[in-house]
C-alpha cells in the first residue's frame, strides 16, 4: 500500500464568482459579519487575484489556523433603513492537484485531535473503524505511518456509512448524529471523516472550499477533509469522503479548520431585520479550458 507521494494532477486555473445575499423582513439596525471568502496559496492552489465587495469597510482579522479571515460592520442610519446586504466574493485560483504535501503553518497538528462540538470523537467511531479498515488502526496502534491507500479507504467507509441525501441534516448536525443516522451531506461526511481520525488517533480538519463540475453548480460548494499521516513532518493528505478520492484539480481551497463553525464562508450577529433569507449564487468557470 501507498505511504509516500501520490503523482501530482494536471493544475488547472478557474475564474470563479461567488455572491450571497441577505435579505431581511424588517429593517436591520446593526450587522457584523466575519468571512472565511479570501483563499490563500500554498501547496494546493496559487490565488492569482481575489477580491471581496462588501457594503461595509474590509478588515482583516487574525487567524491562529492558517486562514485569511475579514470582517465587517454595518449600522443602520437614521436616512436610510438596511434591508439587504450583498457581499461578492471573486477571482482566479490554479489549482495544483496536490493531495499530500507539508504544512508549515504556525499549529502543531495534534490541535487537531481536540474534541469539537460538531465533530467530536467516540469510542464507538474507533470501534467502527477498527472494523471497517484494521490494517489502519493497527498501523495506529504501531505508531506507523497511516498508508494513503488505507486513508482513501476510511474515506470510502464513510461515504458507505453516511450517505448522501440533501436535506436530511443541518448545519448544526454533529458527526455522532450523522454517524447514527447514517445520513448527510459533504459537510456531514467531512465532520464523520474528522471525528473518526480523531478516535483513532490521527489529527485531522474540516476544509471549506469550492468543487468544479461541469454543468452541475449545485456540487460548487464543498467540504472535505485534510489528515495529518506523519506528525514529525507535518505531512497531511487531502480526502473527498464525497467524492471517494484525495483532493484533485477540481477543488478550490478556501479555509481549513477544527469544523464547520470555524471556517464556514460567513457567519454574522444582528440586531434587527426581522426574519432573515439568504440566497447563495457560486460560478466556477476553467481559464482557456483545453
Amino acid at each position: 500500500m501507498r505511504a509516500g507521494l501520490t503523482t501530482p494532477r494536471p493544475s488547472m486555473k478557474f475564474h470563479i464568482h461567488h455572491t450571497t445575499r441577505y435579505t431581511y423582513s424588517q429593517p436591520l439596525l446593526y450587522s457584523v459579519q466575519t468571512l472565511h471568502l479570501w483563499p490563500a496559496s500554498g501547496p494546493c492552489q496559487t490565488v492569482e487575484s481575489w477580491d471581496i465587495r462588501t457594503p461595509g469597510i474590509l478588515h482583516a482579522q487574525p487567524d491562529g489556523q492558517g486562514n485569511r479571515v475579514h470582517s465587517f460592520s454595518l449600522v443602520a442610519s437614521a436616512e436610510e433603513a438596511l434591508q439587504h446586504i450583498t457581499v461578492v466574493a471573486k477571482g482566479q485560483v490554479t489549482t495544483l492537484g496536490t493531495a499530500e504535501f507539508a504544512d508549515t503553518g504556525r499549529l502543531h497538528p495534534a490541535f487537531f485531535l481536540r474534541s469539537t462540538p460538531l465533530a467530536e470523537p467516540h469510542p464507538r467511531m474507533a470501534m467502527w473503524a477498527l472494523q471497517t479498515v484494521p490494517a489502519l488502526v493497527a498501523a495506529r496502534a504501531r505508531s506507523e505511518q497511516p498508508a494513503v491507500d488505507d486513508l482513501l479507504a476510511l474515506a470510502s467507509a464513510v461515504a458507505d456509512k453516511v450517505q448522501y441525501r440533501a436535506g436530511s441534516t443541518g448545519v448544526e448536525t454533529t458527526a455522532l448524529e450523522a454517524f447514527d443516522w447514517e445520513l448527510g451531506v459533504c459537510q456531514d461526511q467531512a465532520h464523520v471523516m474528522v471525528a473518526v481520525c480523531r478516535s483513532i488517533g490521527l489529527p485531522a480538519r474540516y476544509v471549506s472550499g469550492y468543487f468544479y463540475a461541469k454543468g452541475e453548480p449545485d456540487l460548487a460548494s464543498h467540504a472535505w477533509v485534510d489528515v495529518c499521516n506523519n506528525l514529525h513532518t507535518n505531512q497531511w493528505v487531502s480526502l473527498d469522503v464525497t467524492h471517494r478520492c484525495l483532493s484533485d484539480e477540481r477543488h478550490i481551497r478556501l479555509a481549513a479548520a477544527t469544523d464547520y463553525t470555524a471556517c464556514l464562508p460567513i457567519k454574522g450577529l444582528r440586531r434587527g431585520g426581522g426574519d432573515e433569507h439568504m440566497a447563495v449564487d457560486i460560478r466556477i468557470e476553467p481559464v482557456n479550458p483545453d
